[in-house]
């Protein structure tokens, strides 16, 4: 039998005076009120009430239990609450891993705003551009781009999002457009070269099948606004995410090509753990960077 529900029983009959009341409080008939008692003294070996027809008194054993089971059963309706409202209202410490510069700019930007509606919200980042390990290393949450998504984990798009080739039009003017996936061997490439990054070449879907190109070129980095501001003055061709060239995209200031070989989705995502309730820091966290990348004109604006 149940030891929370032994407990419960012996707590209700001293509070309300009787196993009947105790029973019409628990929802069931006092013949079962009183077998649950039964079976947590005879697990206890100690007698905790006298009973009569009349009336319930407590042993000396009886009272002393009494308090302990008063104080665990206080500490479980805490615990229950505690959780239920971590469910519902945005509490805690929120630890989240991000792509450095994606996190910089689109992710932590937008958590002063975020902590301000959410005061009992503490927001940390590791703005990082390696993939963390997010149980091992303890984090709610993370924002990733493009890539495979372990199926052990929950992942949410946050925005839509492409890799294509771009370079300035007076780049392309001076070195010709690449029509083919062959022809970059002949252009400067521009690659991003962290560990995990490009060195393996660009990747791309000839029909249905994948395809990855090897580059080569005179500049390489792993700061992607150091690359990025290598591709606007003209000085090779890149292999960029859309969110971070809408902005020259609109303005003209750089053109994409190869578009047809162009990979169909390099999202962006919020990845977290599976479990059956998703903390509400985590949740509302969420929706507060969906509601900010939904704005029709948030990512020309913002590159």
């Amino acid at each position: 039998m149940d030891k929370l529900k032994q407990i419960e029983a012996f707590v209700g009959a001293v509070d309300t005076g009787s196993l009947a009341r105790a029973a019409l409080v628990a929802q069931v008939t006092p013949v079962m009120i009183g077998r649950r008692i039964d079976a947590l003294e005879r697990r206890l070996g100690a007698r905790l009430l006298h009973r009569s027809t009349r009336r319930l008194a407590l042993t000396e054993q009886g009272a002393v239990y009494l308090e302990y089971c008063r104080k665990l059963l206080d500490d479980l309706d805490h615990a229950d609450n505690l959780i239920y409202e971590g469910r519902h209202t945005p509490a805690g410490h929120l630890l989240v891993s991000a792509p450095a510069g994606f996190g910089r700019r689109h992710v932590a930007l937008h958590a002063p705003a975020f902590v301000a509606g959410n005061p009992n919200v503490r927001v940390s980042f590791d703005l990082n551009d390696q993939v963390v390990d997010l149980l091992r290393q303890g984090f709610d949450m993370a924002v990733r781009i493009g890539g495979a998504i372990d199926p052990t984990f929950v992942a949410t798009k946050l925005a839509g999002n492409r890799r294509v080739v771009c370079a300035t039009p007076d780049y392309f003017h001076r070195n010709g457009v690449p029509r083919t996936l062959d022809d970059l061997a002949r252009h400067n490439c521009l690659a991003f070269n962290l560990q995990g990054g490009q060195q393996g070449g660009w990747h791309f879907r000839v029909g249905d099948k994948p395809v990855t190109i090897r580059v080569s070129g005179n500049l390489e980095c792993n700061d992607s606004e150091l690359l990025h501001r290598w591709t606007s003055e003209g000085l090779g061709i890149s292999w960029r995410s859309t969110w971070e060239i809408q902005g020259p995209l609109a303005r003209g200031e750089l053109v994409t090509v190869l578009d047809e070989f162009a990979l169909p989705a390099y999202d962006i995502m919020a990845v977290y753990p599976q479990q059956r309730h998703v903390p509400a820091k985590v949740r509302f966290f969420i929706e507060h960077l969906k509601r900010i990348y939904s704005a029709p004109s948030y990512w020309t604006s913002a590159s």
